[in-house]
């Protein structure tokens, strides 16, 4: 990375793009467009039962709490689980209002496709600002569409909704230069997920650097900020969490493996792909990449292959990261004295909005926007739907993967096999696989030795039954 220098000179617009009054539209007119991309993927894939995860169910379960005003107990983690002990999310309460007035798990996934769709106003208003009209649409549309945000949003919902537009506008404004409105969108992190106390200290870094010369007031108060929010993440490490949880925080062991070269080539390949298809690797040059340090590191010390890799959500509070840090390079690199790396810079918005819609076209979710299933609800569904609709509200339920999202937003659901003690009402898996063998009343018995259960009916794998 490369340090700036003490007086950057101001963005250079082009006459042609000088802002008027309508030049507040064409950011949010992006993120109307992602919003609708985003919708169709995550509620094409509830209506299809896509599911890899238990997720959207634990989340619900927490906000439908919180939208009662209970203590946000997880069931699905165990019999009255706090899940304040399993990861410290507070910031999803946000939802409760909103999950009040429309009960539901689809109320999730439609707030987190706005918050991913949100973050895309500061990156495409920061990229026109520095690079121009053109050039910052062709790189807000290419963050949009970047392979981190299509895979979280194609994954359940998750906590981190939240930080991808607050890094988002943190950055937009560390661009622009206001320290002070840098380190208050930065502040709500904290209360987003444990871990992000540490990205919220080093967004403090880099605004202490970035006002060194210019600012030292600020730049003291945000090496201040960046001690405190290290201070904060270890005390909801060793304190908070572990006072909501029944055995401390549950995520210690995930440390544990073959150490940073465990799994290097998995490492290295995401690596690639964080820098590679969104900036074309000139973001190293920008100082702001640091912001992304905390995440890589804690990924990449897992013993946990999971973290490793492209998949799922764990890449989408990157991609804000390193895209504003593509725009930071350019606009520093563009009064370079070599020729080729100017041009290079300058050629970039095309490139990473070429290789994210070819990504989108092919490897992403967004590549099932031309199949006519994405925005079909299978017969099958229909027919697990109607099975799961002989359950009554308020039932206690012993369920797995697939049928549980139909019922955590009016039921007690448990996790199958985790009830520790508890006996459900009803009991729904998904034994198309036959796990459970061809005899699922047997499989309950096993898990509820006192109790016998009937079989009261089946739909595309999915079985129910009855206690009693």
């Amino acid at each position: 990375m490369t340090s700036d220098a003490i007086a950057r000179p101001a963005p250079v617009v082009p006459a042609s793009e000088k802002p008027d009054r309508y030049a507040w539209a064409p950011p949010w007119l992006v993120a109307a467009g992602l919003f609708v991309v985003y919708l169709v993927l995550s509620v094409g894939r509830f209506r299809r039962m896509d599911w890899a995860s238990w997720d959207l169910g634990i989340f619900e379960q927490a906000i439908r709490a919180y939208a009662h005003f209970q203590e946000p107990v997880v069931d699905l983690k165990g019999p009255g689980a706090n899940i304040l002990g399993d990861h410290f999310s507070p910031i999803i309460a946000l939802v409760a209002p909103v999950y009040r007035v429309f009960p539901g798990p689809l109320t999730l996934l439609v707030v987190q496709a706005a918050l991913f769709a949100l973050s895309a106003v500061p990156v495409t208003r920061a990229a026109v600002r520095f690079l121009g009209r053109a050039r910052g649409l062709a790189v807000g549309i290419a963050y949009g569409l970047s392979w981190g945000i299509q895979r979280a949003v194609e994954f359940d919902f998750h906590e981190i909704a939240f930080a991808v537009p607050l890094l988002a506008f943190a950055l937009e404004a560390v661009l622009a230069r206001r320290w002070r409105a840098a380190l208050l969108w930065g502040l709500p992190l904290v209360l987003v997920k444990e871990d992000l106390g540490f990205t919220l200290a080093a967004l403090a870094v880099v605004v202490a650097w970035r006002a060194r010369a210019t600012d030292r007031r600020i730049a003291v108060i945000a090496l201040g900020s960046a001690a405190a929010a290290c201070v904060f993440a270890v005390l909801v490490f060793t304190v908070v969490i572990p006072a909501f949880a029944t055995a401390g925080y549950g995520y210690w062991d995930k440390i544990d493996g073959a150490g940073p070269l465990g799994g290097i080539g998995t490492k290295l390949t995401t690596l690639a792909w964080v820098l590679i298809p969104t900036s074309g690797l000139l973001a190293l040059r920008s100082p702001l990449l640091l912001v992304a340090v905390p995440t890589l590191g804690w990924r990449f010390l897992s013993g946990d292959d999971h973290y490793w890799s492209t998949d799922w959500h764990y890449s989408a509070v990157l991609m804000p990261v390193v895209t504003l840090a593509l725009v930071d390079a350019i606009d520093t690199v563009r009064r370079s004295e070599r020729p080729w790396l100017r041009s290079y810079a300058l050629q970039l918005p095309t490139a990473v909005l070429a290789a994210a819609l070819a990504l989108s076209a092919t490897a992403m979710p967004t590549a099932k926007f031309a199949e006519a299933r994405t925005y079909q609800k299978p017969e099958r569904v229909t027919a697990i739907e109607q099975l799961l609709d002989r359950i009554p509200d308020g039932a206690t339920v012993e369920a797995d993967t697939t049928p549980l999202t139909r019922l955590t937003s009016r039921c007690r659901v448990l996790w199958i096999g985790g009830s520790k003690g508890v006996v459900p009402d009803w009991i729904t898996i998904d034994n198309s696989s036959k796990w459970a063998g061809e005899d699922p009343t047997g499989y309950a018995r096993q898990l509820h030795p006192a109790e016998q259960f009937t079989l009261v009916g089946e739909a595309a794998g999915i079985v129910l039954m009855q206690r009693g």
